[in-house]
C-alpha cells in the first residue's frame, strides 16, 4: 500500500471550517506511528493541465485565482488552484501505482468530488477523482468504475462523466441531503443508490452491497474510489450509521476485486477520522 500526501496540503484553513487542515495532520500522525501495517510514502509529481481540461472548463479553472468566496461552504484562499491541483497530482500519481499492481491512497486536500465541469461547490475546486478516471481512460483503460461511498453525492463526477464512453459510477449516499442531487440513476452510466437520512447500519450496508454486486456485473479493469468517512455515525456533518468495521470491510471488498484500485479521500469530519482511514486501509491490505 502506498500512501500519496504531501504534508503541505495543511497550509490553507478558514476558522470553524470543518474541512480542517488537522483531517490531514492527524491522519498522517496515526498512519506514521502505527506498526502493524506497512506503508509506503510518495509525493504527488506535477499534473498537466491538459488532464484537468478534460474535466473543467477554462471559466472554471480561471475562477481559482480571483480573489472571492465561492459559496457559503467553499472559501476563496490564496493559492488554493495549486492546492487543488497537488490534490489532482496525487490522484494520478496513485492512479500510476494502481497500474503497477499495488493499492494507492491519495491522503490529501482539498477534496473534489461536488466540483462540477463549471462550479466550486462542496469544499471541492477541481474534480481529483474524475480527472484520474478520464485520464486512465484517455491512456488505456476500457472500463472505468468510479465507486463512491460518501454521505454526500458525487454530483461534480457525475455532471463530468455522465454518459463517457468506458466510465461508470457508483455512488451510495444519503437522499434527500446535501447537495440535493442522486435520488435515481442518471443516464446509461451513473448509478446511485440513495439511503434516507437515520438508515439503520444493516440497511445501510445492504446498498453498499447492492452497489458492490452491480459494480462486479459491470466487470471493470480499473477501480477509482472516493473514499468518503462521513457516512460513519458520529460524523458531524453526517446522518449515517457506519461504523468503523464497515471501512474495514468496504476496503476488504474492494481489494476482492483483483483489479488495479487506487483511492481518493473525499469527506470525513469526525475526530475519529485517523482511525477509520486506519480501518479502511487494513481492509484494502488484508488478504
Amino acid at each position: 500500500m502506498t500512501i500519496i500526501t504531501d504534508d503541505r496540503c495543511t497550509g490553507y484553513a478558514s476558522s470553524g471550517h470543518p474541512e480542517r487542515p488537522e483531517r490531514i495532520s492527524r491522519t498522517l500522525d496515526r498512519l506514521r506511528t502505527q506498526m502493524e501495517f506497512p506503508f509506503d510514502w510518495a509525493a504527488p509529481g506535477p499534473v498537466k493541465e491538459a488532464a484537468i481540461q478534460r474535466a473543467h472548463s477554462a471559466k472554471h479553472i480561471a475562477r481559482l485565482d480571483q480573489a472571492a468566496d465561492f459559496d457559503g461552504d467553499t472559501p476563496w484562499y490564496e493559492n488554493i488552484g495549486g492546492y487543488a491541483r497537488a490534490s489532482v497530482a496525487a490522484a494520478l500519481a496513485a492512479l500510476a501505482v494502481a497500474r503497477q499492481g499495488k493499492m494507492a491512497f491519495s491522503l490529501m486536500r482539498p477534496p473534489g468530488h461536488h466540483a462540477t465541469r463549471d462550479r466550486v461547490m462542496g469544499f471541492c475546486y477541481l474534480n481529483s477523482v474524475a480527472i484520474a478516471a478520464l485520464e486512465a481512460a484517455a491512456t488505456g483503460a476500457k472500463r472505468v468504475a468510479v465507486f463512491d461511498f460518501d454521505v454526500h453525492h458525487g454530483n461534480g463526477t457525475e455532471n463530468i462523466l455522465l454518459d463517457y464512453p468506458g466510465i461508470a459510477c457508483f455512488s451510495i449516499h444519503l437522499y434527500p441531503f446535501y447537495p440535493g442531487t442522486g435520488g435515481a440513476n442518471v443516464g446509461g452510466n451513473c448509478f446511485n443508490y440513495p439511503v434516507a437520512p437515520g438508515t439503520p447500519r444493516a440497511a445501510y450496508r445492504a446498498a453498499i452491497q447492492q452497489a458492490f454486486e452491480n459494480l462486479k456485473a459491470y466487470r471493470p479493469d480499473l477501480i477509482a474510489a472516493a473514499a468518503g468517512f462521513d457516512a460513519y455515525r458520529s460524523d458531524p456533518l453526517g446522518e449515517g450509521s457506519l461504523e468503523a468495521e464497515d471501512f474495514h470491510w468496504i476496503g476488504q471488498s474492494l481489494r476482492r476485486f483483483s483489479v488495479p484500485c487506487f483511492s481518493v479521500l473525499e469527506g470525513g469530519y469526525s475526530s475519529d477520522l485517523p482511525e477509520l482511514i486506519l480501518a479502511y486501509l487494513q481492509g484494502l491490505t488484508s488478504r
